[in-house]
């Protein structure tokens, strides 16, 4: 059972701050409810621990497109969780950066059968967007950045892999929220 999620929020800062700290993947636990830990394993994985409808679920996740304040996209390689999805960064005027978020989630467990009925999973990336928000607002700048360029064809071996987030399989957008990706890679 797979779920699309999508939602958009716009942040008083300029683009450079908001994708820096976007990046900074192991501060996630800091706003994002029920992420425990986030550990960044290389420059493309990340292992992460989160509980959800009264579950603990570990899983890996490999950056699979990278551009420098405009996209991040993602997909799980292993673990308990199956997702994938794209963040991307829209400059609004040189202070406001609107943030789209679109993942697709596999509902698998039982517990993740029920946080979908209950509609846990939109609630949570709502209030972690409005986490981030006002995360980033209060800092007044970001807490690192990494700015490297990841490409589908950058993965191990230098082959694309076999399920990448390209703007093909993306999640579509949410309606009226434009595309998910600012355009092709």
């Amino acid at each position: 059972m797979t779920e699309m999620v999508h939602d958009m929020i716009t942040v008083e800062a300029p683009l450079r701050e908001v994708y820096d700290q976007w990046t900074q993947f192991e501060e996630f636990p800091r706003f994002m409810e029920g992420v425990e830990e986030v550990r960044q394993l290389d420059d493309r994985l990340c292992h992460w621990r989160i509980r959800i409808a009264g579950a603990t679920r570990e899983f890996d996740t490999e950056i699979v497109d990278q551009l420098p304040d405009e996209r991040i996209a993602w997909r799980t390689v292993g673990g308990d969780v199956k997702q994938k999805g794209v963040v991307t960064f829209e400059r609004v005027d040189d202070a406001h950066t609107r943030v789209r978020l679109s993942m697709e989630v596999e509902a698998s467990g039982v517990a993740e059968r029920a946080a979908k009925a209950m509609g846990v999973v939109e609630n949570r990336i709502e209030g972690d967007l409005h986490r981030f928000k006002h995360f980033i607002e209060e800092r007044d700048r970001a807490t690192g950045g990494w700015r490297g360029r990841i490409r589908p064809a950058d993965s191990p071996g230098g082959t694309a892999p076999a399920d990448p987030a390209t703007p093909d399989d993306l999640p579509p957008p949410a309606p009226g929220t434009g595309p998910p990706y600012p355009g092709p890679v």
